[in-house]
């Protein structure tokens, strides 16, 4: 043991943070001072003022509090530390500033004991002053901390056992100190705000066993609930259409959960994606039961969701027509939407119902549906394009009108597939202007597979996508590969029996040729083909040029085809904040099988079969509505074509 020796004085000091009291029966004291000299006459009491005089009376000035006096400081003669050798005794001795030969008083002592309790190595401090012969001895009797033998974690849901033991093992068979503990602790609490957990970190004191095991409590900041609060723009409330469950179950944190900042994130962008609300924000309160959990606050701020329309037309083709339409995407509050399209003619009745439920309740896959009535015409491409101009025998253009029905069930499968099924009907009519069946061209060769010009096609549907896009709205890097098949059964007229597949996949290279705006550059690659096995209808054929095909050639002018593949390379860089820039090359063929179509509705046009289109183009960044698309494409027939679109063509 080492001291440091001289001599004094005696009292008796206990732990860290208590006042030092004189020792009482072994002092002895001084002999008194002797009185200093008067030098000055003491000053005499103000007395009252005299009435008939000006100046007022003396008022007493107000005193503060005397200031306790000072303890009195005594020689140390001797400092000892009991109760630890050699490192620690260094960081004992290292701490403190008293020293034999100096004077020193209870307020030093006692910041004696704090310095040692700094070092973070003790976890008891007593200084015992003692009388001798020589003066007084000052020991510092001293507890050290356990080794550290492990440290585990009280409340931790989310906190990995392997980061608590990267952390702390380094401090592992050593005397604890408490500083490094601390240090241990703040990297704890770090990595909860690095990894997007605001509310965790390490409360109260660590709980330290006599064996040297320390216990941490954390608090995460578990989701006690999630409420929906129905606010208008001004942040007051409003009265609620939406269900809270609509909302709820969007998102993926539950109660019970740790709030995370990045899931929440994505929950409340999944919750605006719904495209019902005009606004939506999360908030945080502590819950009332247990402050320690967190309460997550959805407010939402309800936006309109119907629209009614209508309007009077005329058509050389129709004649008068008039149409109505009214869509909602939030019926009864339950974020289904129905849509209802009439158009009234002279001649005829066309309408579109659909509707669809994103999420049938209580089903835990997330499964929608959709159901749609329609009767529509449209003029096809199969039967249009080309080099040559065919029609029906009367000279008007064949129209393809579809009576029908279907439904259609999609399903998320594993966190990147989304699988859909379904099955539909239409009856299909081959028909002229006047609503009249056409069954044949001008050259006689069949429309439709029925010579009656009516076909029955009933047929079941499947896809699969897989999505790896960064943006599937405006993708910037990953993939995305769609597979398709259609199964048709042969009843009702025409007896058609075939199988359609189609598959496609489109890769995103992010690029740095560009760097005057910091909107990334992307080099976009497609790749398409498909094929029909068994009975074709000719209207069921593929159908190749256009914007969403080859551009530079107009709609269906490439070909008609059996079979097809094309692809596509894209440049897409930056011009402005809202402009952007697109360079692309299109290529299509229909794999020589456009005789294999019945009636080679391509061929008769003189459609080439393949094409080559380039060329320039803008996109006009409007979020709300997709990117506005317009190309400017040369073809190698020497052709151009002027398109349109709205999106990315993939």
């Amino acid at each position: 043991m080492k001291r440091l020796s001289l001599a004094l004085l005696l009292w008796t000091v206990s732990a860290a943070g208590l006042p030092l009291r004189p020792a009482v029966a072994q002092v002895t004291p001084a002999p008194p001072a002797p009185a200093a000299p008067e030098t000055a006459a003491p000053i005499p009491a103000p007395t009252p003022a005299d009435p008939g005089s000006s100046v007022p009376p003396t008022s007493p000035s107000p005193q503060a509090p005397p200031a306790p006096p000072p303890s009195p400081r005594v020689l140390v003669g001797e400092v000892v530390v009991d109760g630890v050798e050699g490192a620690l005794e260094d960081e004992v001795y290292g701490a403190i500033r008293t020293r034999p030969g100096f004077t020193t008083t209870r307020e030093q002592i006692q910041a004696d004991i704090d310095a040692i309790f700094a070092t973070g190595f003790f976890r008891n401090v007593r200084a015992v002053p003692e009388d001798t012969p020589l003066g007084v001895r000052i020991t510092f009797i001293v507890d050290p901390n356990p080794v550290l033998k492990g440290v585990q974690v009280d409340g931790a849901k989310v906190l990995p056992q392997e980061v608590i033991d990267q952390t702390f093992q380094p401090l592992y068979g050593q005397i604890l100190n408490f500083r490094t503990l601390r240090t241990g602790i703040e990297q704890l609490n770090t990595w909860y705000k690095d990894n997007k957990y605001p509310l965790g970190q390490v409360v109260g004191s660590p709980n330290i066993a006599p064996d040297g095991q320390v216990t941490l409590e954390v608090a995460e900041g578990v989701i006690a609930d999630i409420q929906v609060r129905h606010v208008d723009a001004d942040n007051q409330p409003a009265k609620p259409k939406t269900r809270d469950f609509i909302i709820t179950r969007e998102m993926s944190l539950k109660p019970g959960d740790v709030f995370n900042e990045d899931q929440a994130q994505k929950d409340l962008q999944a919750v605006f994606g719904l495209g019902i609300f005009e606004d939506a924000r999360l908030g945080l309160e502590p819950s009332p039961d247990d402050p320690r959990k967190a309460v997550v606050l959805v407010n939402v701020v309800e936006s309109r969701t119907g629209q009614l329309g209508g309007g009077l037309g005329y058509s050389t083709s129709t004649g008068v027509f008039g149409t109505v339409s009214y869509n909602e995407r939030n019926l009864g509050g339950n974020n289904q939407r129905l849509g209802v399209n009439v158009q009234v003619g002279e001649r005829d009745l066309l309408f579109d119902l659909n509707f669809t439920d994103p999420w049938i309740a209580g089903d835990p896959f997330r499964t929608s549906y959709t159901v749609n009535l329609f009767n529509r015409r449209s003029f096809s491409f199969i039967f249009s394009g080309g080099d040559r101009d065919v029609t029906l025998p009367n000279g008007d253009t064949p129209r393809i009108n579809r009576l029908g029905g279907s439904i259609e069930f999609v399903r998320p499968y594993a966190p990147t597939w989304v699988v859909r099924a379904g099955a539909s009907y239409q009856r299909v009519s081959i028909l002229d202007a006047d609503g009249v069946l056409s069954p044949r061209d001008e050259f006689g060769n069949l429309l439709a597979a029925s010579p009656s010009g009516i076909d029955d096609l009933f047929a079941f549907n499947f896809s699969g996508t897989q999505d790896l896009r960064d943006n599937p709205g405006d993708p910037t890097r990953g993939s995305v590969l769609r597979l398709g098949m259609t199964q048709t059964v042969p009843v009702g007229s025409g007896s058609i029996l075939f199988n359609r597949v189609r598959a496609g996949y489109s890769y995103y290279i992010p690029l740095k040729f560009l760097r005057f705006q910091p909107n990334p550059e992307v080099l976009a690659i497609n790749v398409q083909a498909g094929t029909i096995l068994g009975d074709l209808p000719p209207y069921e054929a593929f159908s190749l040029g256009g914007a969403n095909s080859v551009r530079g050639y107009g709609e269906g002018e490439v070909g008609t085809g059996r079979s097809f593949a094309q692809a596509t390379l894209e440049y897409r860089f930056p011009v402005l904040s809202f402009l952007r820039g697109a360079l692309f090359v299109d290529y299509g063929t229909t794999l020589d099988t456009q005789a294999d179509v019945p009636g080679d509705p391509g061929g008769i046009r003189e459609k080439p079969g393949e094409g080559l289109g380039y060329g320039v183009g803008v996109r006009v960044v409007a979020p709300f509505l997709g990117n506005i698309r317009v190309d400017f494409g040369w073809n190698d027939q020497g052709g151009n074509q002027l398109t349109f679109g709205v999106g990315e063509r993939f």
